[in-house]
């Protein structure tokens, strides 16, 4: 063995930070998605342990994916607004709006999301805890999402050039946590 093969592999590129830890959103999105379909089966069972666990996942499954959010930012501004941002623009992409908001993740579980809102304003009490900690655990991805927002964008979005993009994403998010918290825990996203 060498010297050459005991030194660290390169550095990744932003790009490829970017890229793969979206991927990683994704996948954690996906699980999302199937922890929830369980959560609601197990409901509909009257499964209530089963329930807890798959609440208590998908709680796991939106920090991850705060985490993925956080590191896929894990780079210097300056990059951000010459290769990231510019990747995401024509004539790399052949919409004039792209934005996250497009994928099939996103849609799913949005539809998932409005279709269990009257199953979280009725849940039973065994499951506050779980559905707390569910809550939290959003709050935290979205507010994620604006920090690497803030971080990065100085105005208006990709999707909407004329809104603030900061102020966009709390609106989303409100948006969202009003679907999965109908009773209203409380929302920390400032208006």
């Amino acid at each position: 063995m060498t010297r050459a093969d005991l030194s660290p592999p390169p550095a990744p590129s932003p790009f490829a930070i970017w890229r793969e830890f979206h991927w990683a959103f994704f996948l954690n999105v996906q699980g999302l998605i199937v922890a929830l379909r369980r959560f609601r089966l197990a409901l509909e069972r009257q499964r209530l342990a089963d329930a807890e666990e798959e609440l208590n996942t998908a709680s796991v499954l939106l920090t991850a994916s705060a985490a993925a959010m956080e590191l896929a930012a894990s780079f210097p501004k300056e990059v951000y607004e010459t290769t990231i941002r510019v990747s995401m623009t024509r004539p790399t992409v052949e919409s004039d709006d792209f934005s996250g908001l497009m994928s099939w993740e996103h849609a799913v579980l949005v539809d998932l999301w409005r279709d269990l809102r009257p199953v979280f304003s009725a849940l039973p009490e065994e499951l506050a805890v779980a559905h707390s900690g569910f809550v939290a655990a959003y709050r935290h991805l979205a507010e994620s999402h604006v920090g690497v927002c803030a971080r990065f964008v100085d105005s208006g979005s990709l999707r909407f050039d004329d809104r603030n993009a900061v102020e966009t994403l709390r609106r989303f998010g409100r948006g969202r946590l009003g679907l999965i918290d109908p009773g209203g825990q409380g929302c920390p996203f400032h208006s």
